[in-house]
């Protein structure tokens, strides 16, 4: 037996992910910017044990055979590499609602693949590890990396080009996360399914890959000169695209709620009134507000006064996927 724990932290696109070019190796269609949270965690133990025949998986406590075969494909990525075939007992819980729109699968890949790692002591650099996690799940890749991080776009058909990197540590330019939860119910329409709908029906498909490099220039540019407007305005900007992309697929993908709308002119009217905040939202209802650290506060008790959002969770920005 060969056994190891590691823990990985969620993260939020600011330049949004939404698209494959090739749906096999799980390219995506664009580039994206994103950062890590520190308080919200998955948490992942991988034991390889010969007496197995089949790797297991238990998740928050119960069984689950319907993620199982993306598990195992991405535990195959690293036995090839270990030259082995012994199966895997996983174990791994979150401690926020999973599959509800807070990015618990990036989170889920990057713990996942960090902890397999290690327990097969294959020592990978971060860069493989990212090539590796994105494989799971496209926004894994990040989640490897802490602070401000950019996922590049790539050019290589075998996608070994298309890996995450650091922009910016996370102390060096202090944010604060309030999520403003309004459903804990998984959504109906995964992100990968969803990727795929809009990829095929949407007419705002290819204009939002035509858009993405300008926009993702600007945040780039935001980031490294601290510039907190800046980095708001195409934050929104890119999440209102996103979201409008997959409005107009067939059927239309809609995963705003009610409170998630009044949410957005909370945060909006915030920021018109001098507090430093913006908003985004990723595939489904829960807005992020990201604030300078001093307006947490007032953040707070704005979204918390909404009529719909059930909870209430804080993070800063937090580090990479690591071993326990």
């Amino acid at each position: 037996m060969s056994s190891a724990t590691a823990i990985a932290h969620p993260n939020i696109a600011l330049v949004k992910y939404w698209g494959k070019r090739d749906a096999a190796l799980n390219l995506p269609a664009v580039g994206s910017i994103s950062i890590t949270l520190d308080t919200l965690a998955t948490t992942t133990s991988v034991q390889f044990d010969s007496d197995l025949d089949r790797d297991t998986l238990s998740l928050d406590g119960q069984s689950s055979e319907t993620s199982l075969g993306r598990v195992s494909a991405c535990l195959d990525l690293l036995r090839a590499r270990a030259g082995v075939d012994t199966r895997a007992a996983v174990s791994t819980s979150n401690n926020f609602p999973t599959g509800a729109g807070l990015a618990s699968s990036a989170s889920g890949f990057a713990a996942l693949v960090t902890a397999a790692d290690a327990a097969l002591s294959l020592d990978l650099p971060p860069q493989t590890r990212s090539i590796l996690a994105r494989q799971g799940s496209g926004s894994a890749a990040r989640s490897i990396f802490g602070g401000y991080v950019e996922m590049h776009l790539g050019k290589a058909s075998d996608g070994s080009d298309c890996f995450a990197e650091p922009l910016l540590d996370a102390p060096d330019w202090p944010m604060t996360v309030t999520v403003a939860v309004v459903s804990k119910t998984s959504k109906k329409v995964g992100s990968t399914e969803g990727m795929e709908l809009t990829r095929h029906t949407s007419p705002y498909y290819d204009a939002w890959v035509a858009g993405q490099s300008a926009d993702l220039d600007e945040a780039r540019s935001a980031i490294e000169a601290r510039d907190f407007d800046k980095l708001a305005e195409i934050s929104e900007h890119s999440c209102l695209k996103m979201h409008a992309l997959a409005a107009a697929a067939r059927p239309g993908l809609v995963y705003l709620q009610g409170p998630t709308l009044e949410a957005m002119h909370r945060v909006r009217a915030l920021r018109a009134s001098g507090c430093g905040v913006f908003f985004t939202i990723d595939a489904g209802p829960q807005l992020k507000a990201i604030s300078l650290p001093e307006h947490r506060g007032q953040v707070t008790s704005a979204l918390a006064d909404i009529d719909g959002v059930v909870e209430i969770l804080q993070s800063g920005l937090g580090e990479g996927a690591r071993v326990v």
